[in-house]
């Protein structure tokens, strides 16, 4: 068995030596990002415009009792002095709708809250009170953000705009940390967030020449213009991931997108529970990498780069130590190799963590987190292929198409307008 390991042993090489190149191409282009990412700040802005645009704030709510609060308070707090908030109650059946009322009777006309209490025919629900709420909006520019997203600065909605006229993009779209509360957080958040980052790295959304467009729903900005242009909500009505559909609708459509990241204008806790991660991520996945060949390869790229740089220590481990003779040379020799591919691999995280505002010691369990992902990216492609089906919000979807929907309550429609 030695005879044949020390035969093949260069494969062994190969993949640590493989793991290690790869760690050290993200060593360069983090580098590169750390000088080229755009970031917005709040202490880099001293105030609006002189002529301050109109800012229509839109955010739709389904039993959010938990966060609407907070998100909307926040929205209310803010000091650019020419927006408006409108709020849409999308069926909730919790405490939601009272919340809403009585941020109404604080919000000295700031805000509106627009009630729907069924689903229209066809729609995927978010994208029909964002809908209804754009219907409602007065701004030159609209701002879409989740209920689950509150804006930790009051001058978010300055430095957002100054950013996006100063850069003149006709849609910007913010990247806000993640709060981790839980382990599971911890291990399963930075793994997914550092998958779609790596998809899509900011300077190739940002040129103009490059077809990689992203869009985050908790947090766009974007000219009524641009909106109206690309068919709006209307357009994007059926997809789960509209925010990416209509990134790349801008794109195609030769508006201007921007990505940044922003460190400390707003933050969101994402998904409460694993379970709600597990659909939500799968759901991201999906749609944001429509390709189940492009799915397939970024689990294989998981598997091996990921995973695999704990995956090999582990075996050469055990490997010398059920050899009869423990100094035996090959073993030895892979354990070698493979700790340092993996002190490598180890030292990219550390840096990633600490850009990415999650504590660097879970960058430990990055594999842990990863051995999930992959997961989720195989789920994905049983979504792709039809195999499965998502239900979120209500509504069941098969093959990105609506499959049923959800049941309409007895109250009628409020809130309804034509298509544009």
């Amino acid at each position: 068995m030695e005879s044949a390991l020390s035969e093949h042993i260069w494969i062994w090489y190969a993949l640590c030596g493989l793991i290690a190149l790869e760690a050290l191409f993200w060593h360069c282009v983090l580098g590169f990002l750390r000088r080229a990412k755009p970031t917005l700040r709040a202490d880099t802005y001293d105030g609006p415009p002189d002529s301050a645009p109109r800012i229509s704030v839109v955010v739709a709510a389904r039993n959010e009792e938990q966060n609407i609060e907070a998100c909307v308070g926040s929205l209310l707090a803010q000091d650019y002095p020419n927006y408006e908030v409108i709020a849409v109650d999308d069926r909730s059946d919790d405490g939601t709708p009272v919340l809403l009322r009585r941020l109404l009777a604080g919000s000295e006309g700031k805000l509106q809250v627009v009630t729907i209490r069924e689903l229209k025919a066809g729609w995927f629900g978010k994208n029909n009170a964002m809908r209804e709420g754009v219907a409602r909006s007065t701004g030159e520019w609209l701002c879409f953000t989740d209920a689950d997203c509150r804006f930790t600065s009051r001058k978010a909605l300055v430095a957002a705009l100054r950013d996006a006229l100063t850069h003149r993009a006709d849609f910007l779209t913010l990247l806000p940390p993640l709060e981790e509360h839980a382990t599971w957080e911890r291990i399963i958040q930075p793994a997914c967030v550092i998958m779609m980052l790596s998809w899509f790295l900011p300077w190739r959304v940002n040129d103009p020449r490059s077809k990689i467009a992203y869009g985050n729903g908790q947090f766009m900005l974007m000219t009524r213009e641009c909106y109206n242009a690309i068919g709006g909500h209307f357009r994007v009505r059926a997809e789960l991931n509209e925010d990416m559909v209509m990134s790349r609708n801008a794109k195609e459509g030769g508006f201007r997108l921007r990505m940044a990241e922003n460190t400390g204008l707003s933050k969101t806790r994402m998904y409460p529970s694993l379970t709600e991660a597990w659909s939500g991520w799968s759901r991201i996945f999906h749609g944001s990498i429509p390709s189940i060949t492009q799915l397939g390869l970024a689990a294989v790229w998981h598997v091996v780069f990921a995973i695999g740089p704990w995956v090999c220590p582990a075996i050469a481990l055990a490997g010398w130590w059920l050899t009869s003779d423990r100094t035996t040379l090959p073993w030895l020799s892979m354990l070698g190799a493979s700790l340092a591919a993996l002190v490598v691999h180890q030292s990219v995280l550390w840096r990633v963590y600490g850009m990415m505002h999650s504590r660097r010691i879970w960058s430990l369990a990055h594999g842990l987190g990863s051995t999930v992902l992959v997961g989720m990216l195989l789920n994905a492609i049983t979504k792709s292929l039809g195999l499965t089906s998502t239900t979120w919000r209500g509504v069941t979807y098969r093959s990105g198409k609506l499959e049923t929907d959800a049941v309409p309550s007895d109250d009628g429609v409020v809130a309804a307008d034509p298509e544009p």
